[in-house]
């Protein structure tokens, strides 16, 4: 698909998901508070993470992330081919995107404290970049019906495992317990520094549950070989209707597979893979048919701002103090108001100077790119 302008729908809703990382949860929380009622109450518990099993939005934020990963390679294998770029190149790409974004999350985590006994390996970062990496390995080697039985194969085998398979540390445990779990124990025996939760037990971005977030990115990169394929052999009406129909098939899937094994982020279970990609594959055809089928683009300015630099926010709020910049301009106003009020502003505040921010760098043309 030559000369093909960028999918907007896809820095859109890119820009959608980071908004949660970029205080929006924290300020629909704050606005929740201030009429507070059984439905409100629903709404501020969505906004932060479930304990072990279950589901809320706050635990679609980092999979739809790494689903967009997926769904862009397509696109960017496409125009690296076009250009001439050689198998070489392009592994060589894949390889060193994997190994920055690992470093990154390293350096996230608190790399040049030089505390390297203490140090986090894992990130949210480090699962994106290994995730993808192998199915962008998947994508350049093998075809669709090949990487479709791949990713059965991995979601099967992993819920058997977790299933069956308890930490031999811990022999009494229930398999799929936050103790007793294969995954922990895997990070336990192999991944260096620091873990991050249980007292240094377990980290939900470790080595063995990077299995199943594959599929995560590999369903992004079957929705962009759809949504790549030209106009006249499929309508942009048609792609939305598979996208929607492949939606509702992961929402049974993990409806029927969570009496088996548990919807759990913190294991990347394989029904939480289908359904977070049920919602995925969901929020990707919505945002397509409106901006991209429809043409209606003008209202995706505020969400494209993040998306076209989403990693540079999410490494910017560690290293840049964003509260203190919104307290300077709007803490004394903030101090007049009642303190549920003023939490609102306060809020509202930290969202926009983070907005501003990456606006500017969207108005210079910068955009870090890894």
């Amino acid at each position: 698909m030559k000369n093909q302008q960028r999918l907007m729908s896809l820095d859109a809703l890119r820009g959608f998901d980071m908004f949660f990382i970029m205080g929006l949860s924290g300020l629909i929380v704050a606005l929740c508070a201030l009429w507070p009622n059984p439905v409100t109450e629903a709404i501020s518990r969505s906004m932060s993470h479930v304990d072990w099993d279950g589901l809320r939005h706050h635990d679609t934020i980092f999979p739809l992330f790494l689903f967009l990963a997926g769904v862009s390679f397509p696109f960017s294998y496409a125009k690296q081919r076009e250009q001439g770029a050689s198998m070489k190149s392009i592994y060589w790409k894949i390889f060193r995107r994997a190994a920055i974004l690992i470093f990154l999350g390293m350096v996230y985590n608190g790399f040049f404290r030089l505390d390297f006994d203490n140090l986090r390996c894992a990130s949210v970062l480090a699962r994106i970049g290994i995730a993808w990496m192998f199915a962008a390995l998947l994508y350049v080697n093998f075809g669709v019906r090949t990487r479709a039985v791949i990713s059965v194969v991995i979601l099967v085998g992993y819920a058997l495992l977790t299933k069956y398979v308890g930490a031999p540390d811990v022999p009494d445990a229930d398999p799929l317990s936050r103790e007793g779990n294969i995954v922990g124990y895997i990070d336990r025996l192999f991944l260096p520094g620091r873990l991050i939760y249980d007292d240094n037990r377990f980290d939900p971005e470790g080595l063995l549950s990077a299995i199943p977030a594959i599929v995560t990115a590999m369903l992004g990169i079957f929705t962009g070989e759809l949504i790549r394929l030209p106009k006249e052999k499929l309508s942009g009406e048609r792609k939305t209707l598979y996208m929607l129909g492949a939606a509702v098939v992961l929402a049974v899937v993990a409806l029927i597979g969570k009496g088996f094994v548990p919807v759990n982020k913190m294991l990347w279970s394989s029904t939480f893979v289908c359904a977070v990609g049920a919602y995925s594959v969901a929020m990707m055809a919505i945002f397509y048919y409106i901006i991209d089928v429809r043409g209606w683009q003008k209202w995706t300015l505020v969400f494209r701002v993040v998306g076209m630099n989403s990693i540079t926010i999410y490494l910017a709020q560690r290293f840049i103090n964003f509260s203190g910049i919104s307290n300077f301009f709007i803490g004394g106003f903030a101090g007049l108001l009642p303190d549920q009020w003023a939490n609102v502003v306060t809020q509202a505040g930290f969202v926009t100077v983070c907005w501003l921010f990456l606006y500017f760098l969207y108005r210079k043309q910068t955009f870090l790119k890894v």
